[in-house]
């Protein structure tokens, strides 16, 4: 019989499979062979190169893959817990070789400091070392969603200072590729000192303009093509053709 540890192991297997709203994924005959080897390598133990690691210290430790926790710390928690005596290099060694498997990570730079400054905090106050771990989780989830947005917002800053760098070149006169401007959805080029005007179509389709000017309307029509690609290749032609 399976013990209670081998069960729930069995048990998150499962669930971790079923959890797809496809139902195309849960019977994918390559998933289910994974699934059935995921199950043997968790429950074959007695294969296991790690002869130490009981279920609840694999457990803990691999709950604490991704946190900056004093590896000290955790060794000691660690050796009072059912199972043999674990060295320091026991502990630093199979949190990398969690840290390597497909469902953990490293532990990220960026978040040392705070974690490190969570942890110290927690400890002042007594909580035990799973608590630490659980808090020390929420804290990096809610980090790296800080620093996502984070990303994303320097990102829009960037691409909205590159757009308006592109207007005030086409503003200035100066030649320059397809660049959007205010007030308008079409988009504008200058090759070799002549301006383009790209207009969509509601077909989806662009027609292509030779303007006067930024104020002086859309211009002579010089075609209608499937893309801007296309349009693009005629500007780079029409561009150097003397005009008449």
């Amino acid at each position: 019989m399976l013990d209670d540890d081998r069960v729930e192991t069995v048990k998150r297997l499962l669930l971790e499979h079923v959890k797809s709203p496809s139902l195309r994924h849960i019977k994918d005959p390559y998933m289910l062979i994974k699934l059935a080897q995921d199950i043997v390598k968790k429950l074959d133990r007695g294969n296991s190169p790690w002869t130490k690691w009981t279920g609840p210290r694999e457990q803990l430790v691999k709950s604490a893959t991704a946190c900056w926790i004093p590896i000290g710390d955790l060794q000691d928690h660690l050796n009072r817990m059912d199972g043999p005596k674990l060295s320091f290099s026991d502990v630093e060694q199979r949190l990398k070789a969690f840290a390597d498997e497909r469902y953990s990570e490293y532990p990220r730079d960026e978040l040392r400091e705070g974690c490190l400054a969570v942890y110290e905090a927690e400890k002042t106050v007594g909580t035990e070392m799973p608590a630490m771990v659980s808090v020390l989780r929420d804290y990096i989830e809610k980090e790296k969603e800080r620093l996502r947005l984070e990303q994303d917002a320097n990102f829009r800053q960037l691409r909205e200072a590159k757009a308006a760098a592109a207007e005030q070149r086409l503003l200035s006169g100066a030649d320059c590729k397809w660049t959007s401007r205010q007030g308008t959805k079409d988009v504008y080029c200058r090759v070799n000192g002549r301006l383009f005007r790209l207009t969509i179509t509601t077909d989806k389709r662009v027609e292509l303009y030779q303007s006067e000017g930024l104020e002086a309307g859309r211009g002579a029509l010089l075609g209608r093509y499937l893309k801007r690609g296309d349009a693009t290749k005629a500007v780079a032609l029409i561009a150097y053709q003397p005009e008449f």
